[in-house]
């Protein structure tokens, strides 16, 4: 089997399996939150995350191609699929909670964690560092969207 299959079967299935937690009341409770008036661009968030996450996994795969199998390699790709965990938790968890701070805390940690493994991904690949900088230039905007929705919502401003 090649490399880009398995990397891609496993960023599929970590995606599918965390979104099984969702549930109808925390996306109706989501749903319901207060937007900024500036959040125009929401209907394409899905979009730009499908793109993100090719754009990792596509990552991932030059890393495996350029260095297989080493132990840094290996640590690496531990890097990507604890990005994507913590990526792919913010909707569930933060539905579950019923908590935009959660959110915006996840967030927080997906953007730093993206720094790093860009970090050390780039010392491996520089088209594998690139290939992330699309999470690292859209996390922050993610991240401050919720943080700003928390702020127009009432109940979750502790």
């Amino acid at each position: 089997m090649k490399s880009w299959m398995v990397i891609a079967a496993i960023s599929f299935l970590v995606a599918w399996g965390g979104n099984r937690f969702l549930t109808r009341e925390g996306i109706r409770w989501f749903n319901r939150q207060r937007r900024p008036q500036w959040l125009t661009f929401e209907g394409a968030i899905p979009l730009i995350w499908i793109v993100i996450f090719i754009c990792a996994t596509w990552s991932a795969v030059v890393v495996w191609e350029t260095a297989p199998g080493q132990p840094v390699t290996w640590l690496v790709m531990g890097g990507y699929l604890l990005l994507e965990m913590v990526t792919i938790a913010y909707t569930p968890v933060m539905c579950k909670l019923r908590r935009l701070k959660v959110g915006t805390i996840i967030g927080g940690i997906g953007f730093l964690l993206s720094l790093l493994l860009a970090l050390l991904v780039g010392k491996i690949s520089t088209t594998a560092g690139f290939l992330l900088l699309p999470y690292i230039l859209w996390s922050p905007i993610g991240t401050y969207t919720t943080w700003e929705m928390m702020r127009l919502n009432q109940e979750d401003r502790d």
